[in-house]
This record gives structure tokens, sequence and C-alpha cells, in this order.
């Protein structure tokens, strides 16, 4: 049984290399061995469907051996020019024309409808190679050849030389093999459209996928329900901008490979902190890190979110943080109020932020000072009275004039009290 299935299996990947072309595509070096396998796999039938006729002395077997012999002479054209289109045209054509016509010299419908049935391979074989429209083509073709053969068998008063017994068998036959092939045809068609499907699917998952790391959760799922543009005002917003310092100068000298992989090591460390304290990471410009709060979701807390993860930033760089060891200085800008943020791109969409408040904090950023946290009025208002600050006084800022800043300096021990009152008395009422 071993050697049998080796041998079956060796003649199928024989079978497939018939017509192949090296540069073929999956699917069409798939349809090309199928369409051979079951035109091989007809041709035992025909010979001992001609056998069997000729034998009881029906002419009609004659149509049988006609129709091996073209679907081998096709096979064999096919070996030499790769023409799959022709191959097919070829077979749909003697599939449908042989049984059919078969009809007429058995007499019509009752004694030549069991033969004549196998034509509806033809309608079912472009339906499955060649798409719909061809497969209704070849339908109404076949409708109108059957119904007109098996009339002309009538019209011209044939009697049929088979026994009553033989055709009958000969239905039964014809019905269990030809059902089985038929069924055959529209399993594969089913499962090419499940695969279809299931390809589908997992394109469109994909798409979502990445859709999703480039856009908030928010926007992305509106701009799947809504292809137009994505413009939305947000009366209060934090933005931070974070710069490595002199990291130019110091990576001149480095592998290309080594400065993205330690920016992705920084990066990546920073996006887990802004997941943390539920704020939306809006880009990367160079070695510059930009994440905002209030957007595209308000909230009220906005700016003590995005100091936290400010204070969070800054002691990841520390000696003792966990990128302390790339031996990185940050220096950090904060500023707070009104922002626009809306999608551009149709191609690469980014999620973007404009506005006075977006410049300004830019500016505390590049104005700002090596290892520290500079951050405007606006955001020194909102948060006074739970952190500490160092007032710097007024400095130039380009395009603005002179600006009084603060240096963000930590949580106050009176906040982190309160705080742990809070926590206590969580857990008090927990219990």
């Amino acid at each position: 049984m071993t050697n049998l299935g080796s041998l079956f299996d060796r003649l199928g990947e024989r079978l497939a290399t018939i017509g192949a072309d090296p540069a073929d595509e999956q699917d069409v070096r798939l349809r090309k061995a199928l369409l051979v396998r079951i035109a091989i796999l007809i041709l035992p039938i025909s010979f001992l469907w001609a056998g069997l006729y000729l034998a009881f002395g029906a002419w009609s077997g004659s149509l049988a051996l006609l129709y091996a012999l073209i679907s081998i002479g096709s096979i064999g054209l096919f070996s030499r020019t790769g023409n799959f289109r022709l191959l097919l045209r070829i077979q749909l054509a003697d599939i449908l024309l042989a049984p059919t016509l078969s009809m007429i010299a058995l007499g019509g419908f009752l004694p030549g409808g069991s033969p004549g049935i196998w034509g509806i391979l033809a309608p079912l074989g472009a339906l499955v190679f060649d798409g719909v429209r061809a497969g209704i083509r070849w339908f109404f073709a076949f409708v109108t050849i059957f119904l007109a053969s098996g009339f002309a068998g009538i019209a011209l008063g044939i009697t049929s030389p088979l026994p009553e017994w033989f055709s009958g068998l000969l239905l039964a036959l014809n019905v269990t093999v030809g059902g089985t092939i038929f069924f055959t045809l529209l399993v594969l068609f089913a499962r090419q459209r499940e695969e279809a499907l299931s390809a589908l699917q997992s394109e469109q998952q994909r798409s979502e996928g990445l859709l999703l790391n480039i856009l908030p959760t928010s926007i992305a799922d509106r701009l799947k329900g809504e292809p137009r543009t994505i413009a939305d005002q947000f009366a209060a917003a934090s933005v931070l901008f974070a710069d490595v310092v002199d990291f130019t100068a110091r990576s001149k000298d480095l592998p290309a490979a080594e400065i993205v992989g330690l920016l992705d090591r920084l990066f990546s460390h920073f996006d887990t902190l802004a997941e943390r304290h539920g704020l939306e990471k809006i880009k990367t410009i160079g070695d510059a890190y930009m994440v905002a709060a209030g957007v595209p979701i308000p909230r009220p807390d906005h700016a003590r979110a995005i100091a936290l993860v400010a204070l969070d930033m800054v002691g990841s760089t520390a000696p003792d943080g966990p990128c302390g060891d790339l031996g990185f200085q940050l220096r950090i800008g904060i500023n707070s109020g009104p922002v626009v943020a809306g999608v551009i791109g149709r191609h690469k969409f980014l999620y973007d932020l404009w506005g006075d408040a977006v410049n300004t904090a830019s500016r505390m950023e590049s104005g700002g000072t090596p290892g520290r946290i500079q951050v405007t009025r606006p955001t020194y208002e909102l948060l006074k009275d739970e952190f500490e600050f160092e007032r710097r006084g007024k400095i130039a800022v380009k395009g603005k004039g002179e600006m009084e800043t603060w240096y963000l300096l930590g949580r106050s021990e009176t906040a982190d009290e309160s705080q742990r009152s809070r926590q206590a008395l969580a857990d008090r009422l927990a219990k």
C-alpha cells in the first residue's frame, strides 16, 4: 500500500508539471494542475463508455473515443505551448458536445439522458476555472444542446440498441460517478471561496492592525466608518516634547543599526510609559519624542498625566533607571492649552496636533535645560497645588517674545501624603 501510495504521489507530481511555467503564480499553477488531473481522470471512464456502447452496437460509443482522442491531443498541445486558456476551451467543448450529442444516437432523453448529463461538467468547469460569467455562458450552451439533442433523438424515431437492464445500470453508474465528480468540483469551488474569504479577512485584520499602530483606536474606528477628513478641536490638552541632548554629535560615528537600536530602546520605553499613563504618542521626529494628554479623548487631568510621564521619562534615563545605561540626557518641554487634532495623508496616515499650544511646547523643549522639565504658566497654574516647581524666570522664546517659565521638580510632599491617605482609605473600604 505504501508503494502504491508513493506511485500515485509521483504520478500526481508529474501531472502537475504538464504545461507548468516557473513564472506562474501559485493560484495559476494549481488551476493548471487541477484541470489536467480532471481531464486524465475522465479518460478511463470515456474508454469504458466507448467499449460498452460499441459492444452493444451503439455507434455513440465512437463519440466517447473521439472525446478521448481530443482530450489527449489537447493535453499534449498544452504540454508544448503552456496555453491554459486554449486547453480549457477545448476540454469544455469536448465534455459538452460528446455526451450530449450521443443522446441523438440513443433515441432521446430516456435512453440517452444518463450519458448526456455529463455535459454539465462544462459549465461547472467554466465556473471553477474561468469565473461566474463564463460558467453562466457555458450553462446556457449545455441546456440548449442537451434539449436539442434529446428532442432530435425523439424526432428521428431512433430506437436505442441498449438493453433496458443495461440502460438502467448505466444510469446508476453515471449518477454515481458523475455525481462524485460534480460534488468534487463544487467542494473545490467552495474551498477556494473559503480560502479567498480567509485570506481577505487576514489581510483586513493585518490592515486594521497596522492602522492601530499608527493611529489612536478611536480615530482608526472613525476612519474606517467615515472615510473623510477627521479634524477635532480640543479646548484643553497638554503637549510634551522630549529631545535627547547632543544625540547627533554622539551618534555621528556609530553604525546605522546601533543608532536605530539605541533610539528604539529608549522610545519603546517611552511608549510603555505613555500607555501606562493613558497618553497618546503623537510621533517621533529624529531623536525627539512627542506625546499628548487630553486627545483624542478629553480628560480633566491632562496636565497631571503629562507631568507624571515627564518625571518618569527623566527617571528612566537616570543612572539607576531602566535606560540609564544608555547614557542619555533629556531636555523636556510642556505646555497646556487648546489644540487642533486630525489625520493627514491618504496613503500614509498620521495623527497630528496643531496650534499655538503645540508650538509653544516645542519651544519649551528647544529652549530648555538638559536634564530638566520646563513648563509654561498655563501648565504651572494647573499643577502648582500638587507638584513642586522651581521658577526659572523670563526667557526669550522664538516667535513669542519673553515668557515666564518654571522647572517641574516632582510631586509635592503634601500631594504624596494625600495620595497615601486616599489609598489607605480605599484599602480599608475594600476590606
